[in-house]
């Protein structure tokens, strides 16, 4: 894959038109499985490998890990917050200026635990929605969208099949 192709090495998010039950069982599946799946495909690193940027200029594999720890961290509180919130308006992030802080220089176990964690509360969660719940929302400040839980499901499951992507390619073409 060429560096622009590695930006997105599974396409862009594109929210369906409607959201049917097997596409929620299947996102939620996804979640489910991430944590084992990234583990297992950075189990074999050495530092030196955790320090490849997936492509020029991008993240380094290391970083990557503890990126998606911090976003699914912040996405399990915005689901809880539309669920006991009318509408609540989201605190974004520059994720970028988080990359750079100091704990994205520590070994990736402990971005893994916590990925772990926050996925089977996660899960657990989503397996008790009911209809009303899924329709919940809340605000992105930046973009403006309401985001239903529905979509916001299928985004983040999306996040972590790019970002896996992004270990497994880089695995594949630069190590």
């Amino acid at each position: 894959m060429t560096d622009e192709q590695m930006k997105y090495p599974v396409g862009k998010f594109t929210p369906p038109a409607s959201y049917t039950d097997d596409d929620i069982r299947y996102w939620i599946n996804e979640i489910k499985m991430l944590p084992g799946q990234m583990r297992q495909a950075i189990i074999s690193l050495n530092d030196k490998q955790l320090d490849t940027p997936y492509r020029t200029g991008g993240w380094t594999l290391r970083q990557v890990v503890h990126h998606v720890a911090d976003s699914h961290m912040n996405s399990i509180v915005r689901f809880k917050l539309a669920l006991t919130e009318d509408n609540p308006t989201i605190k974004p992030y520059e994720e970028a200026y988080w990359a750079l802080q100091p704990d994205y220089r520590l070994p990736v176990e402990s971005s893994l635990r916590i990925l772990e964690g926050v996925h089977i509360h996660w899960v657990n969660l989503l397996e008790s929605f009911t209809e009303n719940e899924w329709s919940r929302t809340f605000t992105n400040p930046e973009s403006g969208q309401t985001i239903s839980l529905k979509r916001a499901l299928g985004l983040y499951a999306w996040h972590g099949r790019h970002h896996l992507a992004h270990i497994t390619e880089t695995i594949r073409t630069r190590i």
